[in-house]
């Protein structure tokens, strides 16, 4: 009982800042993304920008710029990782190789921050600051961005496939949302201990009198928007865990926070900008009922810690921090799971066999429970259209979204979207397994050793980041491999989406009728989280028998 109170309290302050954060946001994000002035700082960037905030572009062009802009922020991030020696604050490192600098580079401008380096050992300030934060920013923005198009496309009718302006969202995104929360964040997060500094490594006095290089940086602000935006990639090796970067369980409790802080309040935005909150409220309950779900599961599963000897510690504390214990590390790993985010506060290759399946299982959702900035209400529209098409199916109906039909066209577009990442993270497993270079960077073999290797690749394609502490990544073929899943993974679905919006925005809006579903009540909260967990066990299950599952039983 002693362990249960402080995770329930944990829990219980957690869900009471969401309560009370995610209506004002949300209607903050709706007046974000709706509004038609511009703000000073806004209107001028637009004309450093050369674009006109008030043009509606269509979904194509709106996909192209998207493209456009993530495409130079790769080249630019590429750049400072291979020419880091000859800039300043770079601490003497040496220059990324080729490979890893492409994974790093497609890492953090596709919202993924997955990381095959220590990040004290070979990323210097400038890289750290003017590369890998800003892509934190920009990213975050990019997908917030993607998720209003979606939602605009649902809420207009006869637009002729308009859905608004890539660079409005995007300046509007970090200007009034990101940057803010951020310096808010970082402010906070500083006051509680994290590291603000510009200084390189500096010699200390240990307790036992000998001497060791600390190094300092500028990790408060890196943090903050690292949880923030879902981004994930750490200053420090141990990420989260570092005692710089999470200092004390408040820190820790105020990260989960910002994790999921945005992801909430984009499905509370969503009502407001179709018009009808109830909506909005649908897709929210079921992100919470997922969550909650996996939250409760994962902490049983390390504070039971079935097949390790609980009473030794309490139980599973392998791989944990004691600044935080079974449970805030089972919180903190639900919840960056369930986001985009590879953020850990512990590692979750010595999580039981179990709980690393959990962690996996979230993943293997789509991330949205609830998901990546944008990404996961985006996910989750998605899976609803699903859900509405397999109730259409049921009585005989032509299927129906917030008015709008969905035909054959939208269905083929929807059926793409659900299968390109079970496609990059089987294939890519597979191919992993298959030959010399994926094996020879495994720690285990059997079970756990193809958990491994599907997690990562699962993390990879789903643009989550964290990882199995046991895979040796940083090779030229995990680089190129898991590159490429993070790329494929990230804009595939991003065009299929705005294909999608646009299909809708041209499309009419139809009144409901005595066969509509109605999509706001808690009969559709119930189908469509069983929608999104059946379509996972289908496509993931038998990965699953043969990685974690067959752990647990063994």
């Amino acid at each position: 009982m002693s362990d249960v109170l402080p995770a329930l309290g944990q829990v219980a302050i957690l869900v009471t800042a969401l309560a009370l954060s995610t209506p004002l946001l949300g209607r903050h994000l709706a007046r974000t993304y709706t509004s038609e002035r511009h703000l000073l700082p806004e209107r001028a960037t637009y004309r450093l920008l050369r674009v006109d905030p008030d043009a509606d572009q269509s979904w194509r062009t709106y996909a192209l710029s998207v493209l456009g802009f993530s495409l130079v922020g790769l080249l630019l991030l590429h750049g400072l990782g291979r020419l880091q020696p000859h800039l300043p604050l770079s601490l003497g490192l040496d220059p990324l190789p080729a490979d890893g600098a492409w994974n790093t580079a497609v890492s953090f401008v596709a919202n993924t921050n997955w990381q095959w380096y220590s990040g004290e050992a070979a990323a210097g300030h400038l890289l750290q600051a003017a590369g890998l934060t800003v892509q934190n920013f920009v990213s975050a923005a990019v997908g917030m961005s993607v998720a209003a198009a979606f939602a605009r496309g649902l809420a207009r009718s006869r637009a002729g496939g308009r859905v608004g302006s890539f660079w409005t969202d995007l300046v509007r995104s970090l200007v009034r949302v990101l940057v803010p929360i951020a310096v808010l964040g970082a402010t906070a997060l500083a006051v509680g201990g994290v590291v603000q500094s510009w200084h390189g490594p500096r010699d200390v006095t240990t307790l036992t009198g000998g001497t060791q290089p600390v190094l300092g940086g500028p990790v408060a602000s890196q943090e903050a928007i690292k949880e923030l935006g879902t981004n994930g990639g750490g200053f420090f090796n141990a990420n989260s865990a570092h005692p710089f970067e999470n200092p004390t369980p408040v820190t820790n409790l105020l990260e989960i926070f910002l994790i999921l802080l945005i992801p909430f309040a984009m499905a509370w935005a969503f009502g407001l900008i179709v018009k009808d909150r109830r909506q909005g409220g649908a897709v929210l309950a079921v992100m919470a009922l997922l969550l909650g779900a996996s939250t409760a599961l994962l902490t049983w599963a390390e504070m039971a810690a079935p097949g390790t000897v609980p009473a030794l510690a309490g139980g599973a504390m392998e791989g944990k921090e004691v600044r935080f214990g079974e449970a805030g590390s089972a919180l903190f790993g639900a919840a960056t799971t369930g986001t985009s985010t590879g953020a850990v506060n512990a590692m979750h290759d010595s999580f039981t066999a179990p709980g690393g399946g959990l962690t996996m299982f979230n993943m293997m959702l789509g991330e949205i429970a609830p998901g990546g900035v944008g990404s996961g209400l985006y996910g989750m529209l998605v899976l609803a259209v699903v859900a509405v098409f397999l109730a259409g199916l049921m009585v005989g109906r032509t299927p129906e979204y917030l008015g709008k039909k969905i035909g054959q066209r939208e269905i083929v577009l929807v059926a793409l979207y659900v299968l390109t990442t079970p496609v990059l993270v089987l294939v890519g497993t597979a191919l992993a397994l298959s030959v010399s270079p994926g094996v020879a960077g495994l720690q285990e073999t059997g079970p756990h050793g193809l958990s491994e290797a599907l997690y990562a690749v699962t993390s990879a394609a789903n643009n989550n980041g964290s990882a199995f502490g046991g895979l040796t990544s940083g090779t030229p073929f995990w680089n190129t491999l898991l590159g490429t899943c993070m790329l494929l993974g990230r804009f595939v679905p991003i065009v299929l989406v705005l294909a999608l919006a646009g299909r809708f925005a041209a499309a009419p809006r139809l009144p409901a009728g005595a066969g509509t579903l109605p999509t706001h009540r808690p009969l559709f909260v119930v189908l469509l989280s069983g929608v999104a967990v059946v379509v996972v066990g289908l496509t993931y299950v038998p990965v699953l028998v043969l990685g974690p599952i067959v752990e647990s039983l063994s």
